[in-house]
């Protein structure tokens, strides 16, 4: 039972050694044409395989002089082979009982010589072989003996060399996406998941040129939630966090694809909306105040909680030096808070100086 189980298990690692190269149904390929087309010239031999032994067939790599890729396995003299170490030669199939009722070799294509030399994995499993064949009886030289198994030994090196490439694609794959992973971290706020300041610089120094180079004005909206610190000391932290989250929801929902929303810092957000013009801007910051009053930002507290915030909008066009309009909207956004609080201020006639939308 345990030498039925050994073999089992090993039978069960070598098919796995082999599923490990990814070679079973590849199409055929020139670096291992040639090798066959050198093994039938070099053993004189008008048929010569690259073969790989599977479960329940035997799968042709490369093959010359025979018109399949696979035949079953219970006809394959390979699968013979590779239970033998070293070169495996039948000098005449008739005279070999194993093969002597072989249709390969009592029907077409009349088989009467065979030599293979293995394929065998680094771990020392065997996983098909290099044979050369004939029609007639026959045997090769130590010449060619040790030509064949050269030959093989080059069929593994080259598959192992397409593993080590496909394992360093694998790993370049890997790299990019941890990479990409890493940058969007890096440009992540962690608790709302909007962009973090530095960038919203960069995206915010990217519109700036576009517009300098003929693109439609924009506009940069400064955000605040009201009162902030009161919700911090009366709810605490975790609620305070939860607050900002909600507030970064509310604000998702008013913006277009098109727009970038990003947390500045502490209660405080950023708005960049492209091709918008300031009055447009307020628009949708009406929205956003009209939203904040239906809707509690936290209702699982001893009373729902609602939150007001305050904003300032500037323009960005062809003119704007950027420092200056990052202190503008924030000039902007201290008279909001001046006048009250939940309310917008913005640069030129605006609808609405004061705490209605």
């Amino acid at each position: 039972m345990n030498d039925k189980q050994n073999a089992i298990d090993h039978e069960a690692s070598r098919l796995a050694a082999l599923m490990d190269y990814h070679i079973l149904d590849t199409p055929q390929e020139p670096a291992f044409d040639d090798i066959v087309e050198v093994a039938s010239i070099i053993c004189q031999a008008p048929v010569a395989v690259i073969n790989f032994i599977d479960k329940d067939r035997q799968w042709f790599k490369s093959v010359k002089g025979l018109s399949v890729r696979e035949t079953p396995l219970d006809i394959s003299i390979c699968s013979h082979a590779i239970l033998q170490p070293g070169l495996f030669v039948v000098p005449d199939t008739t005279q070999d009982e194993r093969f002597a009722s072989n249709p390969l070799v009592t029907g077409d294509p009349f088989l009467r010589f065979y030599a293979g030399a293995l394929l065998k994995s680094p771990d020392g499993y065997p996983l098909g072989t290099l044979c050369v064949l004939d029609y007639h009886p026959r045997d090769i030289d130590q010449q060619q003996r040790f030509a064949l198994q050269a030959l093989a030994n080059q069929v593994m090196a080259h598959m192992e060399l397409m593993r080590s490439h496909r394992e360093q694609k694998r790993l370049i794959a890997e790299l990019e996406s941890a990479r990409h992973e890493m940058a969007n971290l890096a440009a992540t706020d962690v608790l709302t998941g909007l962009l973090n300041r530095r960038a919203f610089e960069r995206r915010l120094r990217s519109t700036l040129a576009s517009i300098k180079r003929g693109a439609s004005p924009a506009a940069l909206v400064m955000l605040d939630i009201d009162n902030f610190k009161q919700i911090n000391d009366m709810y605490g932290h975790p609620v305070g966090d939860s607050a900002i989250k909600c507030f970064a929801e509310r604000c998702r929902s008013i913006v277009r694809q098109a727009d970038v929303l990003a947390r500045w810092g502490g209660e405080e957000f950023m708005l960049l909306m492209p091709h918008t013009t300031v009055d447009e801007a307020y628009q949708a910051a009406s929205r956003l105040r009209q939203l904040l009053a239906s809707q509690a930002m936290i209702a699982d507290t001893t009373e729902p909680l609602y939150v007001t915030a305050s904003m300032g909008i500037c323009s960005l066009d062809e003119a704007s030096n950027l420092q200056d309009r990052l202190r503008d909207v924030d000039q902007l956004l201290y008279q909001a808070k001046e006048r009250g609080r939940d309310c917008i201020a913005l640069e030129g006639p605006s609808p609405d100086l004061g705490s209605s939308a």
